[in-house]
């Protein structure tokens, strides 16, 4: 992921770039009672650090971040068909909005 400027505890990114982070919303039912509380979880780039998914969801939501967790998911190994395979990795980001901010995702996906 290209990085255009940085700034002091700032990261600036295009447009382009943020879509490549935030990859889809995370719509499970313990998502949905995070969000009544200001927290809003995506599916994200393996690859992104937490200030990249920060600039990313302020530069695509025109939201306020307070606070980004994340947690990387190991793919599991399944059969199928008879065959041995492997789900990918993933990479979720709980992402914590300042007080009174709200993102509707049913009209983003």
């Amino acid at each position: 992921m290209s990085i255009r400027a940085r700034k002091v505890g700032q990261i600036k990114i295009s447009k382009a770039t943020a879509y490549d982070i935030i990859q889809r919303p995370v719509i499970t039912e313990k998502a949905t009672m995070a969000n009544e509380n200001g927290q809003v979880t995506f599916a994200v780039s393996v690859t992104a650090s937490k200030p990249e998914i920060k600039a990313a969801v302020e530069l695509l939501f025109n939201v306020e971040v307070k606070a980004v967790n994340t947690i990387l998911l190991k793919g599991k190994s399944k059969m199928w068909k008879g065959r041995r395979g492997r789900r990918s990795d993933m990479k979720k980001a709980m992402v914590t909005l300042v007080e009174g901010q709200t993102i509707d995702l049913m009209g983003v996906y």
